[in-house]
């Protein structure tokens, strides 16, 4: 039982730490992929433009 809360507090510790940084890659992925579909509309309005 001592062994598996060890374990335990561990992962939670580790959880505690790395929770952080994951939030912040999630949030510079979602950044991402705005600022992709961003350029790609800005580019398909540039096409677009140039026909007309």
């Amino acid at each position: 039982m001592n062994t598996a809360m060890n374990y335990l507090t561990v992962l939670v510790v580790f959880l505690l730490l790395a929770a952080p940084s994951l939030y912040g890659m999630a949030h510079d992925r979602r950044v991402d992929r705005r600022l992709r579909s961003a350029r790609a509309a800005e580019e398909l309005r540039a096409r677009y433009d140039r026909v007309a």
